[in-house]
């Protein structure tokens, strides 16, 4: 969004089409969106982390993180969970139908604590869907990291998401990807058991030299916060993304309010030090 967008009016969402769209589980699709305007499309930029605001007129407007990376420009990807009349009309869209798009907002992954460092990217159940773009950006700038490690956790193999994708990264040379569900069926050959279980499962690691960034339920965080600092992570230079209550992206509203923070502008990405001066983060 330009300067002169933002004083004309900051609310004023852009027109974009549906390119592609599938089912990933059940309740949850996959959405490939483009801006109508292809200048705008190509120049509209962001960091892995930042969210949109996605509006269907006559029915209401709600945050969605972005799950593409900004390596691949041209193309928005998203993750919806079918929850909510928003979210209803959206699933009722098809290919080449138009929603209404604005921002990027929030801050974003800190990209330049990761930079010749190892990277530990730990995702639960739907946070796998902010994670993506971490992941690709990674992949796609694979000389400015040095180790990748991705573990996810899901409830089960029917609710893994982007299942066929991150079992074709798994056969890179190039990442380390760990994966595990609570409730395997008989075709289910990785790890069972809750994410905090593949921690085992990595090399050693030189802790100064490493970032970390984490994204799940809510109950998530505590447990796999400890086990970074049992590898004596420091705490700013672990990352973790907390999007909650947000309602119109650029503070205006007051509902992200923590303290004098604001979610939507300060966040959605803090460091797990600013979550021990702001309790209320987690």
């Amino acid at each position: 969004m330009s300067v002169t967008e933002a004083i004309a009016n900051p609310f004023k969402p852009k027109a974009a089409r549906i390119v592609r769209h599938y089912d990933l589980i059940e309740d949850h699709r996959f959405f490939q969106i483009r801006h109508i305007d292809m200048k705008k499309a190509m120049s509209f930029t962001y960091n892995p982390g930042q969210f949109i605001m996605l509006s269907i007129p006559g029915v209401g407007e709600a945050p969605f993180s972005i799950s593409s990376t900004p390596s691949r420009p041209g193309i928005l990807e998203l993750g919806v969970r079918k929850v909510g009349k928003l979210t209803e009309s959206l699933f009722q869209k098809t290919d080449n139908d138009v929603v209404y798009i604005r921002g990027p907002y929030g801050n974003g992954f800190k990209l330049d604590q990761m930079v010749n460092k190892d990277l530990i990217i730990v995702a639960g159940g739907l946070g796998v869907i902010p994670l993506r773009s971490i992941l690709y950006y990674a992949l796609d700038n694979r000389d400015m990291f040095n180790r990748i490690f991705f573990l996810y956790g899901a409830r089960s193999p029917q609710e893994f998401l982007f299942k066929r994708e991150f079992f074709q990264i798994k056969e890179r040379k190039d990442i380390n990807c760990l994966y595990t569900v609570d409730k395997p069926d008989k075709d289910w050959t990785e790890s069972v058991g809750v994410v905090t279980k593949l921690f085992k499962e990595l090399p050693k690691i030189d802790p100064r030299a490493t970032t970390a960034v984490v994204v799940g339920p809510p109950v998530m965080y505590k447990f796999v916060i400890a086990e970074f600092l049992k590898l004596k992570i420091p705490k700013n230079q672990i990352q973790l993304s907390l999007e909650r209550r947000m309602k119109c992206g650029i503070g205006k509203c007051g509902h992200c309010a923590i303290e004098h923070l604001y979610t939507c502008m300060d966040g959605p990405v803090f460091t797990y030090w600013d979550t021990l001066h702001f309790k209320e983060l987690i």
